[in-house]
């Protein structure tokens, strides 16, 4: 291209063809400071979607992003005299998906540092920061002197990202509200372009599979993690990838003060199976590939020192856990109208369901009602008795509820069988 300008570069990727290196430098960079306007980044991300992108162009379009903004080191940080072992993990975005929370909580009390930048929501999908905003006083927003020392101190530390790939944190939230979120090449370079400049020493990847993923075939799934890896290697950053079932949702609550509360239950020893299981196994990869050995993370659960850490990192960031967790006011109950046994549970429908009941965005910075959500009163094969309560729905506006309950409705039954058991935990990829 020898003339740079939106309508060119949007009509290049709208024909099908390749995007040159210029043109992608260009863009993201004439967009992270306002010179293309939302409405011609819409038509290039649609563009994009459609017609996808090559490992090159994903490639640069990750670089671009990275580029946009500044990059951590914390090579130099110490703790007793010895280098910081810092790991992050990053999850694809799931429905009830709170493993971050207990996740950060156990690697800090194993040892290692885990410096996070987090997003909101996205689409269905809930985002760790809204999550971590219904705690009373919590903030995100830090200084990037701020993350050092409380990466420091704490051994973990959650934020906005910030300076970190602001072009990134420009079309994140435009995919939200543009249908393009579930792009692959565009999900490859949100997520590494903000964890490659974040500089933690390794990465391990969440990749969901299923109804309630970005990416619902297994195949798509597989190819996103490997398309990640491989962008890890290619700038440095040690990764592996985990697929992990999200055809129904993580744990028994959905929804942001509910996730936390679901978290602080795992953090206590408790709650359910599925999101203990989860935070374990992510933990045994992110300390094997940080090289921390000699610890069991499931000891941190037991004896209390990663609910320690989660109260210190909760502190640190002026939340107070006192203050009890919001609730939405009003509520409605779903019940069973015939007994039997407790089918499969529809992560999407669910995900849509408390995305109507206000806990999601429908445009860029709109609030999040932090009680909106739903409680899962019977799981995949429980047991049900007509009458019994199956799911309880909670918000702020009651007028939302009949668009919820027709989403939920649609993705839950009540059988004579149970459902067939699906292993959490599909495959490893490095």
């Amino acid at each position: 291209m020898n003339r740079l300008d939106a309508p060119t570069v949007i009509r290049t990727k709208r024909d099908g063809n390749r995007l040159s290196d210029d043109a992608i430098d260009w863009v993201i960079d004439a967009y992270t400071h306002g010179h293309v306007a939302n409405e011609q980044m819409s038509a290039l991300l649609m563009a994009v979607f459609l017609r996808g992108m090559d490992y090159g162009e994903i490639a640069r379009w990750t670089v671009a992003m990275i580029a946009s903004g500044d990059q951590f080191d914390f090579s130099d940080l110490r703790r007793d005299g010895r280098a910081l072992r810092t790991v992050d993990k990053h999850s694809t975005g799931g429905v009830g998906d709170k493993i971050t929370l207990p996740l950060v909580s156990v690697i800090a009390a194993c040892g290692g540092a885990v410096p996070q930048a987090s997003g909101r929501g996205l689409g269905h999908t809930g985002g760790t920061l809204d999550k971590l905003e219904a705690i009373a006083g919590f903030t995100a927003s830090l200084t990037n002197a701020q993350v050092r020392q409380q990466l420091s101190e704490v051994g973990a530390v959650i934020f906005a990202a910030g300076r970190l790939a602001p072009a990134d944190a420009k079309l994140y939230a435009l995919r939200d509200i543009t249908a393009t979120v579930e792009s692959l090449p565009l999900i490859a370079s949100s997520v590494m372009s903000k964890k490659i400049a974040e500089g933690a020493g390794a990465l391990v990847l969440d990749v969901k599979v299923g109804s309630g993923a970005l990416m619902r075939s297994e195949a798509r799934s597989r190819d996103l993690a490997e398309t990640m890896v491989a962008l890890g290697a290619q700038h440095g950053l040690p990764t592996c990838a985990v697929l992990t079932d999200m055809n129904r949702p993580l744990g028994a609550a959905v929804g942001n003060a509910l996730e936390v509360a679901e978290a602080l239950e795992v953090l206590d020893g408790g709650g359910p199976a599925d999101v203990v299981e989860l935070t374990v196994s992510l933990a045994r990869e992110m300390l094997e590939l940080a090289g921390i050995d000699g610890v069991e993370p499931e000891q941190t659960l037991r004896d209390g020192t990663a609910m320690d850490r989660f109260r210190a990192l909760v502190a640190a960031q002026g939340g107070d856990l006192s203050v009890p967790l919001p609730v939405g006011k009003y509520s409605e109950t779903v019940t069973a109208t015939r007994g039997g046994t407790m089918g499969d549970i529809d992560a999407m429908a669910v995900g849509l369901a408390v995305w109507r009941l206000g806990a999601g965005r429908s445009r860029p910075g709109e609030a999040v009602q932090a009680g909106a959500g739903l409680r899962i009163h019977r799981r995949p094969g429980s047991p049900v008795a007509a009458g019994d309560s199956l799911f309880t729905l909670y918000t702020d506006t009651p007028e939302r509820f009949p668009g919820a309950i027709a989403e939920l409705d649609a993705g839950f039954a009540v059988a004579d069988t149970p459902p067939a058991d699906r292993p959490l935990i599909i495959d490893r990829i490095t």
